[in-house]
């Protein structure tokens, strides 16, 4: 009954929302002279607030058509490379470069958003690598005859995606990013591609903010998972697909659950995010009230994960501490993070991460002994937070270089 109780609420708010803005839209016509007496502009803004606020957004587009290259700006074309049920690989390449450039393999999160929440993070590294990237499908929009998709799953679709990055990379060996909690399931399948000697292996691998050891300064979302059963999670967070989608009757831990959770995390600085937008709003700053729109747009577009996927990650990652302890098993085969002897690894985490804590992401280079130091490296991105280390004028300016150093000093 969750599920259908949030499609009847999201009915009511998206006629709520279309009433509001066409309410919003009557007043602010040049034509309408009640939009220029009394409290007519408020009124029309605080309208556009909430219209905003309460709308129902889709899958966003990457819409990258150009980056610039050298202070010339150059056209960007996105592809699927892979298809596959449950994500597609997606790669991006700039016109005009040189056909040697680094292949960059990106794992988004599969945690309720969409891989666009990576838009910035695909389009700074566009200007040095031709970018890959896992674009994971929505849970509720797989057909239940694809079967299941577990952390398992998650791990031999990364092996594939990097086999298929390292067939278009001529000879050339590869390079992985990991943003956030997939920093676990790429730092898995890394362990397994170094012990099998596979020609994938990427030569680095990246990981941003991810959650490889939660024991290490534990954050409000690493508690949160502690105090509870997974039962718990099994029987409160976990909803069936109504019938409308292609995906009925698939198990799932829906997206607008997810959202509501980080939502609630921060909800006086949410409230005073859509205020300061209907300040400026009133004060004719269109450009400040569409940056925060825009932020807005991509954070509340979610997606459902597929019920095993989040319960097993909850128990392993969070409650268990697999990775960290040794114990992790992809399919019945001890993951040995110890093998990992070839691949160099950067971890890099934000000052201020109230998500994956200080020390998560670092905690991955203690736990690779047999790798030598020269290949292990730890970036702090002083005063960002979690989305501040991959968005943004930091990532940008002071992380993104950090990356494309690292990637160049292990081409090899």
């Amino acid at each position: 009954m969750l599920y259908h109780a949030y499609e009847l609420q999201r009915s009511w708010m998206n006629s709520a929302s279309a009433l509001a803005s066409i309410s919003a839209g009557m007043l602010s016509n040049p034509v309408n002279p009640f939009g220029y007496m009394g409290m007519g502009p408020m009124v029309a803004n605080a309208l556009d607030v909430f219209a905003h606020a309460t709308a129902h957004y889709g899958k966003p587009a990457f819409g990258i058509t150009e980056v610039e290259i050298g202070g010339k700006p150059r056209a960007v074309t996105e592809t699927i490379a892979l298809k596959r049920p449950f994500g597609d690989l997606l790669h991006f390449t700039v016109d005009g470069t040189p056909s040697d450039r680094p292949r960059l393999l990106i794992v988004a999160p599969m945690s309720g958003h969409y891989a666009t929440l990576l838009r910035g993070t695909v389009e700074r590294m566009l200007e040095s690598a031709d970018v890959f990237i896992t674009d994971w499908a929505d849970a509720k929009m797989v057909p239940a005859s694809a079967g299941n998709f577990d952390l398992d799953e998650y791990i031999d679709y990364l092996i594939e995606f990097a086999e298929h990055v390292h067939a278009d990379a001529k000879g050339q060996r590869i390079h992985m990013m990991a943003v956030c909690q997939p920093s676990v399931p790429a730092f898995a399948a890394t362990a397994l591609m170094n012990l099998h000697k596979s020609p994938a292996t990427p030569a680095t691998l990246t990981m941003m903010g991810g959650p490889i050891d939660t024991r290490e300064c534990p954050t409000v979302v690493n508690n949160m998972a502690m105090q509870r059963p997974i039962e718990w999670f099994r029987q409160s967070v976990i909803a069936t697909v109504p019938h409308k989608y292609p995906g009925a009757g698939r198990r799932v831990y829906p997206g607008f659950m997810q959202l509501s959770a980080f939502m609630s995390m921060n909800l006086s600085s949410h409230m005073m995010s859509h205020y300061e937008m209907f300040k400026h709003l009133t004060v004719g700053d269109d450009a400040s009230a569409n940056a925060t729109k825009d932020f807005y747009d991509e954070y509340r577009s979610v997606c459902d994960m597929t019920a095993e996927f989040y319960l097993q990650t909850v128990e392993e990652v969070f409650q268990k501490h697999s990775i960290p302890k040794g114990e992790f098993r992809h399919k019945g085969e001890l993951v040995d993070i110890t093998q990992i002897t070839d691949t160099a690894l950067l971890a890099i985490e934000g000052e201020r991460d109230d998500i994956s804590g200080l020390g998560q992401t670092k905690a991955a280079l203690k736990l690779t002994p047999n790798l030598p130091e020269a290949k292990k490296r730890y970036y702090m991105a002083e005063g960002a937070g979690h989305y501040g280390i991959f968005n943004g004028s930091r990532w940008r300016t002071k992380v993104a270089p950090v990356v494309e150093e690292w990637i160049a000093a292990h081409a090899g």
